[in-house]
């Protein structure tokens, strides 16, 4: 039988590729945590892509690559020497092959030129969480791992930018920030008004200005 737990993170660290421990919150490990988590995103986006497909096909090779990236990133100085490029570090062919992908699918589907409203369906609004959480990691792993030293960063840098382009892929509609007509003149006769939406002005703040502003 597979034991799931080892008590060994008890005492608040865990360990890295290749030994040595480190407390739960070091750079590396709060980095590979935000991975973890786009990972999981990018699972539930292929959950919902259906089989077989070219959506599920891409999003499998793409979770594979996160496992090269975090073993990379749970690597101390002292043992980088001992990743291999492509199988426990990320390669620059990796980084070239997310950049071949986003050429292809821009080529069959049109790009829109501003920022959009996300949700247009369940599987472009997954693609688009993921996205966000793959910014996230991508600004924790830059803390982490020196970009001097790896291209794990530019990995995720190039994910994002690959994620948003699935997205745009998976919609038959990009409805923009600043489409025509604006908000409904009486909300309430909307078909679209909820009764437990929060007013605005309630204490909510307006996101004008997203990420997608480093890509």
């Amino acid at each position: 039988m597979v034991r799931i737990y080892t008590r060994k993170g008890d005492s608040g660290t865990t360990g890295l590729y290749f030994g040595g421990r480190v407390a739960k919150t070091a750079p590396p490990i709060e980095a590979n945590g935000a991975v973890d988590e786009a990972q999981a995103v990018m699972g539930l986006a292929r959950a919902e892509a259906g089989r077989p497909s070219e959506l599920d096909d891409l999003l499998v090779a793409l979770e594979r690559d996160l496992w090269v990236l975090m073993a990379e990133v749970a690597t101390s100085p002292d043992n980088r020497s001992k990743l291999v490029p492509g199988k426990t570090m990320v390669s620059a062919s990796m980084v070239e092959a997310l950049e071949g992908q986003i050429d292809r699918i821009t080529q069959s589907t049109t790009m829109p030129s501003e920022f959009l409203v996300p949700g247009e369906n369940r599987v472009s609004a997954l693609l688009d969480v993921a996205r966000t959480v793959v910014r996230r990691a991508e600004r924790l792993v830059v803390g982490a791992v020196p970009p001097a030293d790896s291209l794990a960063a530019a990995y995720l840098n190039r994910l994002s930018d690959l994620l948003w382009t699935m997205a745009r892929w998976q919609e038959d509609e990009h409805p923009t920030a600043r489409q025509a007509g604006g908000l409904p003149s009486d909300p309430a006769s909307s078909d679209s008004a909820t009764t437990d939406r929060a007013p605005l002005g309630s204490g909510t703040t307006d996101r004008a200005v997203t990420d997608e502003e480093g890509r």
